[in-house]
């Protein structure tokens, strides 16, 4: 969430990054700085209505102690009304200060310098191409073949269970699953990240901190008996842990990381670009989250990117690098990059993780903050990445590993896995 005093002081700049974006954020740019300007007058009105009261106050205690009861009983009258007045005066700034937090939370965040215009996926700007895209066997098979030929995902059963995209992993492939995930998690631990593990359900005020209420309330299970949401990432728990906190400057930064199963209800979905696993309701992800120092951010955010392209290569699988335009980039970042694996058999790009730097944008909300060196509280910023999404690298490892003889494991995995060939 934007601050009010950035807006009014950057309103122009505001609306030129804001139509990044492809959104004419005048009006709602505007209609903030108005009702910011009615609640502090409201405010000062209310102060000075209070004050004419507390000194009526005091004058009726010596009226009285000097006998002058009837002024005494006068002056009564007028703060019996001064009273009233406050309540509505109360009542009336509680609203305004309601309306101006409801405008806030559906202004998105302001894009970096460095988010290319555009308006959708198509203008998304490579920054960065890796690894040889291999040359396989005629006949090669795309992942949900592959899955079903070797009998270790099972979509069909999934779908008897609960619904489509919900698949069961049998055999070796949950065994290649849970390598996944313990080797994203020893490579996040090694380079300094902390384990936790984390709720897979969260309350309102989590999704409104980081940004996923009410954007994204149409993308969310929703427990209604308990007002509670399936996470659609490990990011809100994680990052939620740090709401209403004050860090300081020298806990800078906090590093963390964790495995959750992940819940998006994909609304609207269809078509043979969503097959098998590459978009499911259902799916395990190991993620990074950071809170930064404003001075670092950027340079943490290079970080986590390299972090990711390490991962990558280890794996030996070919990937690319996009910076997200204007159109494409997420209600709450200032930054993203998506990375990107090449499936081979679907010959196609299969996004498998996004790395983003929200700035203070979600510490706003959070009510995120540390203390400088000067005594004074400063927004922290906060960082995210996936590191990764599991289902689209299976299906990359699965398409780019295979051979007429049966899928090779990536050696980093054997170690994991016990075995080396899926066949």
């Amino acid at each position: 969430m934007l601050q009010v005093a950035f807006i009014r002081e950057h309103k122009e700049d505001i609306i030129k990054r804001l139509a990044k974006r492809n959104i004419d954020a005048t009006q709602m740019v505007n209609d903030a700085i108005t009702l910011d300007e009615e609640r502090r007058a409201l405010q000062t009105k209310l102060d000075n209505v209070k004050a004419e009261s507390n000194t009526l106050s005091k004058e009726i205690g010596n009226l009285f102690k000097s006998g002058e009861a009837q002024k005494a009983n006068l002056l009564k009258e007028k703060t019996t009304q001064l009273k009233e007045t406050t309540k509505t005066l109360e009542q009336e700034l509680n609203d305004k200060a309601d309306a101006l937090s409801q405008l806030l939370y559906l202004i998105p965040n302001v894009p970096n310098d460095m988010v290319p215009a555009g308006n959708t996926d198509e203008d998304n700007e490579e920054t960065f191409r890796e690894g040889d895209v291999p040359k396989l066997y005629e006949g090669a098979l795309p992942h949900w073949e592959l899955a079903k030929k070797y009998d270790i995902i099972d979509f069909e059963l999934g779908n008897k269970i609960t619904g489509a995209g919900f698949p069961v992993y049998k055999g070796k492939g949950a065994k290649l699953q849970r390598a996944l995930i313990t080797y994203f998690l020893d490579k996040n631990t090694e380079a300094g990240y902390t384990e936790i593990q984390v709720p897979h359900l969260v309350n309102e005020a989590s999704g409104f901190g980081t940004g996923q209420l009410p954007d994204k309330e149409g993308q969310m299970y929703h427990v209604t008996a308990d007002n509670l949401y399936l996470i659609p990432t490990a990011e809100v728990p994680a990052t939620n842990i740090f709401r209403d906190t004050i860090l300081n400057e020298s806990d800078l930064p906090k590093s963390i990381t964790g495995y959750t199963p992940c819940f998006r209800r994909e609304a609207g979905s269809y078509g043979a670009h969503v097959r098998g696993l590459n978009r499911l309701h259902q799916f395990d992800k190991v993620e990074i989250l950071r809170v930064e120092h404003p001075d670092n951010s950027y340079s943490a955010l290079d970080g986590m990117v390299e972090h990711v392209k390490g991962i990558l290569r280890e794996l030996k699988l070919p990937y690319r690098i996009l910076r997200l335009c204007g159109g494409d980039l997420g209600f709450t970042s200032a930054l993203t990059y998506d990375f990107e694996v090449f499936s081979t058999a679907q010959d196609r790009w299969l996004e498998i993780s996004s790395v983003s730097n929200f700035e203070t944008f979600q510490a706003n909300r959070l009510k995120l903050r540390f203390k400088n060196n000067e005594g004074k509280n400063e927004l922290c910023h906060t960082l995210n990445g996936s590191s990764l999404a599991l289902p689209r690298v299976l299906a990359g490892i699965l398409e780019n590993y295979q051979t007429k003889d049966g899928i090779k494991i990536p050696e980093v995995l054997v170690p994991y896995t016990g075995f080396d060939m899926i066949s």
